[in-house]
């Protein structure tokens, strides 16, 4: 082997998950009820009237909401991460439930069950020798801050999360080193209830950019705080990862991927720089006349984030033409003629990995976490053993491409986290039969089936890629360039 520091020493092997996905326990131990309460599976809409909300949760029958019961991650956490560990990882991400703490979002004392779940949860993660990586919001907040203060373009959701954010911090610091504010934060404009509590009649780029900055003000104050209260926390700023290529060399073609790209690092401008771009405070503040004070641009400029943190699952192409369309929750885009899709249209990409690690590296000069990437497939058990070796060559490529940013591009790279490295339900269709995990859980869409985790082939190869630090992909490398 040419290079015996593939990844560095500090590098965090993991995965990722969300409360929303795997826990269940949606009304147990004085939970209240959050937006990932209402959907039903397989049903992508975005729109809600409060009525519709109200019917939706009258309806007793959970099994027609998976999220509801997740894979029951809340009362299977030990052994969970017992599996987990003996894939020898270092780091696992999830998040908190605000509505498991505060079941309304408004109360002022957190909900002791709650608060003792999660102290449980990090204790037995940092037992199982695993770092944690905590988001604060990821999909989850109170569904009754939607039907009563309308979503986080209300200044009054924003003091509420800061409560929220201040009372984990408090809480799990000596637990918690690395925490994620929000989850995508540019979301809110593809994803306005889910991501922002934003009903139906309130969709308007007004509202979703108003919504966002309450957001990013909000990480600054909870960033600045914890800052304050212990020096060795370290906070990121998450980004949906998307490199973005013109369909075409026309000028036109690369004027729309060059506004993707903007509107793509806006987030990271905002929280890792601590200001607006000028065109973009312009084009807020005086075109959408979003509310944005002196003392907000203050607070943004004093909670600066630490690491960028950031999903990747595919690039996007953008042009002029009319031409073929491809799936993926995260944006519609162009057919790129060069790549190969996912089951779910997604477009497959390992170098547009290195290619946006060049990109963001270079833009925000700080430490780059990769905290989600997977793919996502139908997988079949075959007596008692799931093949997924597509899975395998997946990430492999993606690895390959990161060892070249860290070791050719000398880009610096905290961690690699895969998505779902235990099956959840999915997040965009509220599915399980959608699976991204190295460890296959036995249940079907409806939430029948034994629950029983059964390790996929692809989690003794991750493993081997753990132990050996990288070195096995060796063998599997292209070319250099």
């Amino acid at each position: 082997m040419k290079e015996t520091n593939l990844f560095p020493p500090s590098f965090l092997w993991g995965g990722a998950i969300s409360a929303n996905q795997s826990e269940g326990a949606w009304n147990r131990d004085g939970k209240g009820a959050s937006v990932a309460d209402i959907m039903k599976q397989t049903e992508k809409s975005n729109e809600y009237s409060p009525e519709q909300i109200k019917e939706l949760l009258a309806v007793k029958d959970d099994h027609k909401f998976p999220k509801r019961n997740g894979i029951d991650f809340y009362d299977t956490y030990p052994s969970d991460l017992s599996l987990l560990s003996k894939m020898h990882l270092n780091a696992f991400r999830t998040s908190i439930a605000w509505s498991r703490l505060f079941p309304t979002g408004l109360e002022d004392e957190p909900n002791p069950k709650g608060v003792e779940f999660y102290r449980n949860l990090f204790e037995t993660m940092r037992q199982n020798n695993l770092e944690p990586i905590v988001t604060i919001s990821h999909y989850e907040m109170p569904i009754a801050l939607v039907l009563e203060q309308g979503g986080w373009q209300n200044h009054k959701v924003k003091d509420a999360f800061v409560h929220f954010g201040k009372t984990v911090i408090d809480l799990f610091h000596d637990l918690v080193k690395y925490w994620i504010p929000f989850n995508e934060v540019d979301s809110v404009v593809r994803h306005p209830f889910v991501s922002a509590g934003l009903l139906a009649n309130e969709f308007s780029m007004k509202n979703e950019f108003q919504a966002m900055h309450n957001q990013y003000v909000a990480s600054a104050q909870i960033v600045k705080f914890g800052h304050d209260k212990d020096s060795s926390l370290q906070f990121g700023c998450m980004l949906t990862g998307l490199t973005v290529y013109p369909y075409s060399c026309r000028p036109e073609d690369n004027l729309k991927a060059q506004k993707l790209r903007h509107y793509s690092y806006l987030a990271g401008d905002v929280q890792i720089k601590g200001h607006y771009p000028k065109s973009s405070y312009q084009m807020l503040h005086d075109d959408l006349q979003i509310e944005i004070t002196k003392d907000d641009l203050a607070v943004l400029a004093e909670g600066t984030c630490d690491f960028l943190a950031f999903s990747y699952y595919m690039s996007v192409t953008v042009g002029e033409e009319d031409v073929k369309e491809t799936d993926g929750n995260t944006i519609k885009s162009l057919k790129n003629p060069y790549l190969q899709t996912s089951d779910w249209g997604w477009q497959i990409d390992p170098l547009g990995l290195r290619i946006l690690c060049q990109d963001l590296y270079n833009r925000f000069e700080v430490p780059l976490f990769i905290v989600e990437n997977g793919f996502g497939a139908h997988d079949e058990l075959k007596d008692g053993v799931i093949d997924d070796s597509y899975r395998i060559d997946y990430h492999r490529q993606h690895l390959l491409q990161l060892m070249k940013a860290l070791n050719k591009d000398h880009i610096e790279i905290m961690g690699y986290l895969v998505w779902g490295l235990i099956d959840i339900v999915s997040s965009s269709s509220a599915e399980m039969s959608k699976r991204y995990g190295f460890i296959y859980v036995d249940q079907d869409n409806a939430g029948q089936g034994s629950k029983k985790r059964i390790p996929k082939k692809s989690y003794f190869w991750y493993r081997e890629v753990i132990d050996s630090n990288g070195a096995c992909l060796e063998h599997e490398r292209t070319n250099d360039e």
